[in-house]
């Protein structure tokens, strides 16, 4: 797939030092995945306002950059005791464009990802992304989230809600033994203190965006037993 939004080789430098500073090592096939991934959110958003980010290289940062500065500490909860099986099922709530579930799709080929969102058009997006980009493990989904059946291992979202929101509305979905990682800017203490009282917030860690000057932490929650 050709890249028609930006120049490819200056966003091909910008995301491998990204990666770099990240610590990430991605093969040439997923560098080339995520280039096309940003083509497709610049040429979709030019019709049907996927983001109001519009700018090749702040969607570099501020979209792809962003979400990748995830992939360490997902790779690190794969890694650990209890999460070694293959084929984990992965939730993004709210996915609006796919992030963070593309990128996870792309860079986790073993996750099963789906993009639930109640906008037709942001779901049919992931689905064009997953065909398009030969994906087989993630799928856009058109619904709310509280309506869906299925039950997911991780359970994510991106600036989709507040923390007692997102877990509220998103805990029918929940496998017995799974986990929410939410994406969050600033420490959210207010948010923290309205969570309910069977959630358990087992870990937070701050990260650093490459080229983006701004607060990021991670959550990890999941249901007390």
């Amino acid at each position: 797939m050709a890249v028609v939004q930006g120049d490819r080789s200056t966003l091909e430098s910008g995301l491998r030092n990204g990666l770099r500073q990240l610590s990430l090592s991605l093969d040439d096939v997923k560098v080339n995945a995520l280039l096309d991934y940003l083509a497709l959110v610049g040429k979709w958003t030019q019709v049907y306002n996927l983001t109001a980010v519009r700018d090749p290289q702040d969607m570099l940062t501020h979209h792809l950059l962003d979400c990748l500065a995830l992939v360490p500490a997902l790779q690190r909860h794969l890694d650990t005791a209890d999460a070694q099986q293959q084929g984990l099922d992965v939730l993004d709530v709210g996915a609006g464009a796919g992030l963070p579930g593309v990128v996870i799709a792309i860079c986790f080929p073993q996750l099963r990802v789906s993009c639930v969102d109640t906008v037709a058009k942001k779901a049919a997006f992931v689905q064009q992304v997953a065909v398009t980009l030969r994906l087989p493990n993630l799928k856009g989904v058109h619904a709310r989230v509280e309506k869906l059946t299925q039950r997911y291992d991780l359970v994510t979202s991106r600036a989709f809600a507040s923390l007692a929101d997102f877990t509220q509305w998103s805990r029918g979905c929940l496998a017995e033994t799974g986990v929410w990682l939410a994406m969050k800017g600033k420490h959210p203490d207010q948010e923290l203190a309205q969570l309910a009282s069977d959630i358990d917030v087992f870990h937070v860690e701050q990260i650093d965006v490459p080229g983006l000057d701004a607060d990021r932490c991670l959550l990890w929650m999941r249901l007390r037993s």
